[in-house]
């Protein structure tokens, strides 16, 4: 028994290892420690990598949207970008057709894979091979994204190293969502039009919003190739794409069978992509950009392609007025250039700005330029006087009269050296514009006065406190000018102006908004006796009475007139408006271009405010009405061959009647011939 057990438990000895096999077994072994070692080491590096590539951050991404800026009625003004015409759309607002319809055309795995797809490129390579040409691409949307961001499109080595980078770090940074957000908001779909919101648009006259499973499908199918898919250039290609679409799209499951079919057969209506064409309103557009730059602390790149909707206070109908009458009135005058400025006196909001003639030819906007601007300034001057206690009725004399000032003698003329050789109301000289009674009353009231004034009114410009400083011989802008009458027509409010309303991400948040910023800088009172003063200038005798014969409804102001400028500054209740004309090398002016500029002024503002019913000035509390005697100053009395209407501040007005026309009796006064023939019949 022990016996057995023995033999049957008893091993065999094991026959000794070759030299061959130990040789084999030992490289073998050597192999697997080098593998372990080096898939360790790659695992160490990839991870080293990923944190590396995590912890670098990626260049902001260049998409460029479209920033679009509206006039006050949401008209189209004109767009900033940077040749490529892009309105943002967010990805949950895209339909879902157009989505599938992309990653069915694009990248069926895009979330799936982590930027590169192994099976997309062998897929691919296999579909070229057998269709003998490039018929389906193997990058993924997130390389096309990348290549699109950051690089050029040029076929080298180095570009697609860069490539391959910036797509694991697309992927590491953003989720698969944003990554398809930037890529259907970034990519060109042909004719001018980036992004699915633009070629929307430009193919089908719709929002992609409102696009059906039909026309995601030829979208989709354009990026490939532009020109080569385009419907509107190969509408038979374009078709056959969406045909393959469809199908993939059925494939994989994301649509029916039947909705393809359905799809393929539907009629399409394209629309004409829009051609772009000049801006409208150049001069003020450049005004917006300084304005949301420098007023609103705005970055000029996000406000030039960061798809914001600007939205201004121009009105385009109010601004094609403007251009038409400038153009119209200038034809003639080659070199001749002019500015106008036009503002809601009630906001400051600006309404219409023209800064030259030709902004092709010259981009200088003259609205903001400085010239002397005449007696334009002159009731800066008169405004100040009434503070200070001098009234309409106050008189000076006119005639050639020499000044001392500072130990110096200044003698200012009258426009073609005339005179009325005698007495004048502050009303006459406003509306016949004497310079003489304007330095009479500048230095009656001290020269800082009236700088004063200037600055309440929105004169910022440095002004020499000098005798010659009533007939406007500092330099001033039109903007400037324009916002002292803005000031009267207000009723002594001023309105810094304005060109925006708002500013709006492409989101809809509010990055900046006007907000009002009125304040009074005059008294209702003392605007109104000015503005009644000022309407006399249109009225006969009136430097611009010409203008009253053009606009028929009350309306107030003053012309300015220097050997190199010709200035209207004027305002009814609804619109202020300035009018320069001039050359840019500070040239003499021919004779008659007040006219041009009257003109200018007068046809702008009958056609801006053709559909305004017209008003009158409202006559504010405190003031009163008196009927005076232009030659005495006086109220006007029984026998005063002529009156004149002028308004007081209460408290100021002349209360002693006019002496000078009244008829004394006299000894040889003649008896009625009836008295004389009743005495001889009575005496017998």
């Amino acid at each position: 028994m022990t016996d057995g057990m023995d033999r049957h438990t008893s091993t065999q000895p094991i026959p000794p290892m070759t030299p061959a096999f130990g040789r084999w077994w030992r490289r073998m072994r050597f192999l697997l420690r080098w593998a372990s070692f080096c898939l360790v080491v790659a695992m160490g590096l990839s991870f080293l990598t990923v944190l590396y590539l995590k912890s670098k951050p990626l260049p902001p991404p260049d998409i460029g949207i479209t920033t679009k800026i509206l006039d006050v009625r949401g008209r189209a003004i004109d767009q900033w970008d940077q040749g490529e015409h892009r309105d943002y759309i967010p990805l949950q607002e895209l339909p879902q057709p157009l989505i599938q319809a992309t990653l069915a055309a694009e990248d069926r795995q895009f979330y799936e894979h982590h930027g590169f797809s192994p099976r997309g490129i062998l897929r691919a390579a296999w579909v070229n091979l057998r269709d003998g040409r490039v018929s389906q691409g193997a990058s993924t949307i997130t390389q096309q994204l990348a290549r699109n961001l950051y690089l050029t499109h040029d076929r080298t080595w180095s570009r697609k190293w860069k490539e391959a980078v910036y797509t694991s770090q697309l992927e590491l940074h953003f989720d698969k969502n944003e990554i398809l957000e930037m890529y259907l908001n970034k990519i060109y779909y042909g004719h001018g039009a980036y992004g699915a919101e633009r070629a929307a648009r430009a193919y089908f006259g719709k929002s992609a919003r409102h696009l059906t499973l039909a026309e995601s499908a030829v979208l989709a199918g354009i990026p490939r190739g532009p020109r080569w898919y385009s419907p509107l250039d190969n509408p038979k290609r374009a078709k056959q794409r969406q045909a393959a679409i469809l199908d993939a799209m059925t494939q994989q499951g994301m649509i029916p069978a039947r909705a393809a079919e359905q799809a393929k057969n539907e009629h399409l209506v394209y629309a004409t992509p829009p051609k772009p064409g000049p801006a409208r309103a150049p001069w003020f557009r450049d005004a917006v950009l300084h304005e949301a730059v420098s007023r609103f602390g705005l970055d000029e790149a996000l406000v030039r392609n960061g798809g914001l909707r600007i939205h201004t206070t121009l009105d385009l109908a109010v601004q094609q007025w403007a251009e038409r009458a400038m153009e119209r009135n200038l034809a003639t005058q080659p070199d001749l250039e002019g500015a106008l400025v036009s503002i809601d006196p009630h906001t400051g909001h600006i309404k219409a700005m023209v800064g030259g003639r030709n902004y092709q030819r010259s981009q200088f906007n003259r609205v903001f330029a400085k010239r002397q601007p005449g007696s334009t300034f002159k009731p800066v001057v008169y405004l100040a006087a009434l503070e200070r206690g001098l009234t309409p009725a106050t008189r000076f004399e006119s005639k050639p009269t020499a000044f001392t000032h500072d130990g110096k003698t200044y003698r200012p003329t009258n426009y073609h050296g005339r005179y009325a050789d005698r007495l004048i109301s502050m009303g006459e000289a406003i509306a016949t514009s004497d310079n003489v009674y304007a330095v009479h009353t500048h230095l009656t009231i001290g020269e800082e006065e009236a700088v004063r004034m200037a600055r309440r009114l929105g004169i910022q410009s440095p002004l020499n406190p000098v005798p010659s400083l009533a007939l406007g011989t500092s330099d001033v802008s039109p903007l400037e000018m324009v916002q002292v009458y803005a000031t009267l027509a207000a009723g002594g409010v001023h309105h810094p102006p304005t060109a925006i309303l708002r500013i709006e991400a492409p989101d809809g948040r509010i990055l900046a908004q006007s907000k009002p910023q009125g304040e009074s800088v005059l008294s209702p009172g003392e605007a109104f006796v000015m503005t009644h003063m000022l309407e006399g200038v249109f009225q006969p005798g009136g430097t611009a009475n010409r203008v009253g014969q053009i606009l028929h409804r009350p309306v107030a102001g003053k012309t300015g007139s220097t050997d190199w400028d010709s200035w209207l500054s004027g305002f009814t209740p609804e619109l202020a408006t300035t009018v320069w004309l001039g050359y840019d090398q500070h040239r003499e002016l021919p004779r008659g271009t007040s006219r041009l500029t009257h003109q200018i002024w007068g046809t702008f503002m009958r056609d801006a405010l053709a559909n305004v019913k017209p008003h009158r000035f409202p006559v504010p509390h405190g003031v009163v009405r008196v009927k005076i005697d232009p030659q005495s100053g006086m109220v006007a009395g029984a026998d005063c061959p002529r009156s004149v209407t002028a308004y007081f501040m209460e408290g100021t007005q002349p209360r002693q009647t006019c002496s000078l026309h009244r008829h004394e009796p006299t000894d040889n006064k003649q008896t009625p011939w009836w008295w004389e023939w009743i005495k001889k019949w009575w005496s017998g």
